[in-house]
């Protein structure tokens, strides 16, 4: 079976599938179901979706929370967010651009954010990140000539798929995964089919830049993974390589000056700007997937066991980096699709993309049952300490693989309708990734095949009943995907008498703020009250990636310092141990400089003596906070 593609956009085969009003409805039904999905997957959060943010990973939502917030309030001021500011952090502050920061999808909530709140305007964002994710997924398909059906399941086994599932637990940078398909679909476009490489270039740039200032590690994920399937494409079709290399450089030449144009400065300020860094702020080969977790179903999925929940519970990275998870009944479809079709290029190039990138989710070293086989090097272990590369964590190769996995299905599956819907003696076959417009030529006497490259009639019985099977099998595969809804918890509350505490004070624009408790990367009510009020400007400590004093990257750059930690043990109940020397504690309040001390305590606390030790009577009490003007 020789299988190729058209060196053009195929014409519309509105005589292969129907009237283009009918596919047009059958479209949106499809892209309906997907939104209905996503709004049964996180109704629980729409119940009261000001303050229920999914259980699991309350420090990351706060984070994105007060992101979302500090992005609002620059929009709403009539500029663009700062890339490098200190509202945390005071006074070195944060680079966002090394920070999981969402600007782009936080400049497009604004309007939510301001009226309804930094955390609905998250819950919309996971809510579009399931639905948009599985859309991009099926319309990308449609337009590389699969069809709606496969198309339609492989969206939903995309934007649905466990990793995405998982990722929803507070990493929605992750988990908004809507982008990955289109720029793939462009980048293949340039290399295989395009006639208009600039227009398709300055496509693909403005993709790429809507990428970088949405989640930059999954734009790197989703390059490599674009890398690998032109790569299996080209190696099947060397002839046609050469054909290809002007408009392909062409149009990532129009896409890189796109993307230098919009995000450059951007670019410039993270990489020769304040707070820049270098490495991994994570432990070297700990994310990564337990080659266990590819059959072990976590308690996120509708069909586990007990004893499959607990063993995912169990996974060293938690619950929102337990990516890996497809189930025996989907990879065994996968490897029987990929070995029954591997002569189509689009199977080829789908199956050997999805293999190479889970190989490499699996880090350095394998990891099986939560034992680590030091002894085994696998992949990864070659690309950890190159630059950028090395800061991915390879567990989120998943995301990616589940994409890939996706389209692999698609595409046997649509093989095997197809030959269901012509005669395999009558009709010659179209492959939608493969090459450069040559069609495989029909036997002498067949009949015209229509557009897209299916010929007319009903196919014989046997093909029938292969189809039948075979789409059942697809469906049964993906069951053990369906996800349950998303379990909520509830969002610290703003303290009694935050917002008249900070009236009281009447401190001037940017004035810096020691919030007790102190927020660290442990520690986040105060990002979620300043979030939610939008007070104060400025804090002290907080929760981000930044650089040591050597410029290596850690969450919480330089570290807590003696007198937060005490702090936040005093205000946690928890044992504080001797209290930090008083000359160091003098010194940790130097480098912070605060205008005010706001606590949440009580002067009899214990927190409420030591702080009352520290910096005297309190100015003034409101509700449950002590207020200290300094």
């Amino acid at each position: 079976m020789a299988q190729v593609l058209p060196a053009a956009d195929p014409a519309p085969a509105a005589a292969a599938t129907g009237p283009q009003p009918r596919r047009s409805r059958v479209a949106a039904a499809i892209l309906a179901c997907y939104l209905l999905a996503a709004i049964a997957v996180t109704w629980r959060l729409w119940a009261d979706p000001a303050s229920r943010t999914v259980a699991g990973n309350p420090n990351d939502a706060d984070f994105f929370a007060w992101c979302l917030r500090y992005i609002a309030t620059a929009v709403s001021h009539g500029r663009l967010p700062s890339l490098v500011t200190a509202a945390m952090n005071a006074p070195q502050g944060i680079n966002l651009m090394w920070n999981t920061s969402v600007l782009l999808p936080g400049i497009v909530l604004t309007p939510v954010t301001l009226l309804a709140g930094p955390q609905t305007a998250l819950t919309v964002l996971l809510t579009a990140g399931f639905a948009g994710s599985a859309a991009t997924m099926f319309v990308v398909l449609r337009r590389w000539d699969v069809s709606t059906g496969p198309a339609a399941l492989a969206g939903a086994v995309y934007g649905f798929s466990p990793a995405l599932l998982q990722a929803s637990t507070g990493h929605y940078n992750l988990q908004f995964a809507v982008l990955p398909p289109l720029i793939i679909h462009m980048g293949l476009r340039l290399a295989v089919r395009s006639q208009t490489p600039v227009r398709d270039g300055v496509i693909l740039g403005l993709l790429v830049t809507a990428q970088l200032f949405t989640g930059e590690e999954l734009l790197l994920l989703t390059a490599i993974a674009g890398v690998l399937l032109a790569v299996v494409l080209a190696i099947g079709r060397p002839r046609a390589v050469p054909g290809r290399c002007v408009p392909l450089a062409a149009g990532l030449g129009v896409a890189a000056g796109v993307t230098l144009l919009l995000s450059g400065y951007a670019l410039w300020r993270q990489f020769h700007g304040p707070l820049t860094e270098h490495g991994s702020a994570f432990t070297p080969d700990f994310f990564k997937n337990d080659v266990t977790a590819f059959v072990t179903p976590s308690s996120y999925l509708l069909f586990h066991t007990s004893a499959s929940a607990a063993a995912a519970a169990r996974y060293q990275g938690g619950a929102p980096e337990y990516l890996g998870y497809l189930g025996w009944p989907l990879i065994a479809v996968l490897a029987v699709a990929a070995v029954a079709f591997w002569r189509l290029a689009a199977v080829r190039a789908t199956a050997v993309t999805a293999v190479v990138l889970e190989v490499l989710s699996l880090g350095a070293h394998p990891l099986m049952s939560g034992t680590l086989h030091a002894g085994v090097t696998l992949p990864w272990h070659w690309f950890e300490g190159l630059p950028l590369i090395g800061t991915a964590l390879p567990d989120r190769m998943s995301i990616i693989a589940d994409g890939a996995a996706a389209a692999l299905l698609a595409f046997a599956l649509d093989a095997v309708l197809a030959r269901r819907e012509a005669r395999s003696a009558v009709a010659p076959d179209t492959d939608p990734v493969a090459g450069s417009g040559e069609t495989a030529a029909a036997p002498a006497g067949s009949a015209a095949p229509a557009p897209g490259g299916r010929a007319p009639g009903r196919g014989a019985p046997g093909w029938r009943w292969a189809a039948a099977l075979a789409t059942a099998a697809a469906v049964f595969a993906c069951l053990p995907l369906v996800p349950l809804p998303l379990r909520p918890s509830t969002a610290a509350g703003v303290p009694a008498g935050w917002s008249a505490a900070f009236a009281a004070l009447r401190l001037p624009p940017g004035a810096r703020v020691l919030v007790v408790p102190v927020p660290t990367p442990t520690q986040t009510d105060a990002l979620r009250w300043q979030a939610d009020s939008g007070e104060p400007a400025s804090l002290n400590g907080g929760y981000f990636v930044g650089p040591a004093w050597d410029g290596q990257a850690y969450i919480g750059g330089n570290g807590v310092t003696a007198t937060a930690q005490y702090l936040d043990a005093l205000w946690s109940g928890g044992p504080a141990g001797p209290p930090p020397a008083m000359n160091q504690v003098r010194a940790d309040i130097a480098g912070w400089q605060p205008s005010a001390v706001v606590a949440v305590t009580s002067p009899q606390s214990a927190l409420g003596h030591y702080l009352q030790g520290v910096f005297g009577r309190p100015a003034t009490r409101s509700g449950s906070l002590l207020v200290w003007r300094l």
